[in-house]
């Protein structure tokens, strides 16, 4: 794990004991894996964001005649 930064937050009760079902874990570990959710809606948000806008040529088959050598 990265650097930490102890906070203080007011969470409410119930979305955090629901939270903490969810993932069978503590709260710190909660709310962890919620913030890391967060970031990876917030880049699939962006990933969607190019649809039809890259123009992409693969050749899959090549591509993977690489991959065996």
């Amino acid at each position: 794990m990265s650097a930490v930064k102890r906070v203080t937050v007011n969470l409410p009760r119930d979305l955090l004991a629901e939270a903490g079902r969810v993932t069978g874990r503590g709260i710190t570990e909660t709310i962890v894996e919620a913030l890391g959710v967060l970031a990876r809606r917030r880049a699939y948000s962006k990933a969607l964001a190019l649809h039809g806008k890259l123009d992409l040529r693969i050749d899959i088959d090549r591509s993977r005649e690489r991959t065996r050598r």
